[in-house]
């Protein structure tokens, strides 16, 4: 099927919104005859789509792929500026590095970089994200907000209060965060998040923010040194989600929250993501590279920063580490 036709068939039945369309219906809108409508609705068919076809009714879609896709993400997409401008490809090395690319070649605010399978992923402290095919969201939004450059860590925290709300919007899963880029289910990782910056000292050019998510993997997916420390959507609900559908549900909780920091600040965003947060009043370790600093983690202040209190009483801020809850 041409990539057009195909395009415009899926926006009807987007459009449609699981109601039946008629044969005549999809002929005038795609522009094509009847009989060439029954030749586009199998093409679908062997695409993967699982489509319902009724006498007098004529036809609707019932079940599509787990694909990801430009198309895909974009149809349906509630959005007004986040995703609008897709770069799609099936395998990349990491979307963070196309997206830097991008963000100096002056891309639009908004713009995503997402991927099938990345073969050289990076999380936080460089290092290794597991990234296979057709299972997780490989993902890079690129934002240009007027924001001072000390601010821009609480984006982070903001992402992770979108992929909690958007994971909660679909599925019955209930994810926790752990400071500073984790979300977490029954213990274990299900979302690493990075975020770099292209800045000079006083001026944010770009935000970049990446995503990992392990969405559909089964257990087996995972190396063996990971079988213990993470775990996916299916893993915890047993059933498939449909990728690009959770793409676009992040895209709308992400657009959201990221509207109301701009107008109202950090302040509400930092509520949201302390009733999310798992170590908050609980005994930790914090590993930084200047050592190991224990006590209880007591909230976080409004540049995001997580403060802890030690034996001494005394406030300690943690501005990167790995954090162990005792």
């Amino acid at each position: 099927m041409q990539t057009g036709l195909r395009t415009k068939l899926l926006e009807a039945f987007s459009k449609a919104d699981g109601e039946f369309l008629s044969g005549q219906k999809i002929s005038e809108y795609i522009g094509c005859s009847r009989t060439a409508v029954w030749k586009h609705i199998e093409d679908l068919r062997k695409e993967g789509y699982e489509l319902e076809g009724v006498r007098r009714l004529g036809y609707r879609i019932t079940k599509k792929p787990d694909k990801i896709s430009s198309n895909e993400i974009q149809l349906g997409l509630k959005t007004n500026i986040m995703g609008r401008h897709i770069h799609f490809e099936q395998t990349v090395s990491s979307t963070q590095k196309i997206a830097q690319s991008l963000a100096n070649d002056g891309c639009p605010d908004g713009m995503i970089v997402v991927a099938d399978e990345q073969t050289d992923g990076r999380g936080r402290m460089a290092r290794a994200w597991y990234s296979p095919s057709g299972t997780g969201i490989w993902m890079s939004m690129i934002i240009r907000p007027n924001i001072p450059v000390n601010q821009t860590p609480q984006l982070t925290l903001l992402t992770a209060v979108a992929i909690v709300q958007a994971i909660e919007e679909l599925t019955p899963l209930r994810p926790t965060i752990k400071w500073p880029n984790d979300i977490m289910l029954n213990g274990k990782k299900i979302v690493g998040i990075l975020t770099e910056l292209q800045a000079e000292a006083d001026k944010v050019h770009s935000v970049i923010i990446g995503t990992g998510i392990n969405v559909n993997q089964t257990i087996e997916h995972f190396p063996e040194e990971l079988r213990n420390i993470a775990t996916s959507i299916k893993i915890e609900t047993g059933t498939n989600l449909e990728r690009a559908q959770l793409i676009q549900m992040i895209l709308l909780k992400f657009e959201g929250l990221y509207s109301l920091y701009l107008t109202k600040g950090f302040k509400p965003i930092k509520l949201l993501w302390e009733g999310y947060a798992i170590s908050l009043n609980k005994m930790i370790v914090a590993r930084t590279l200047r050592g190991s600093i224990e006590g209880k983690a007591i909230g976080i202040n409004d540049d995001g920063v997580l403060l802890i209190e030690t034996a001494d009483r005394s406030i300690e801020r943690i501005y990167s580490a790995d954090i162990e809850i005792k």
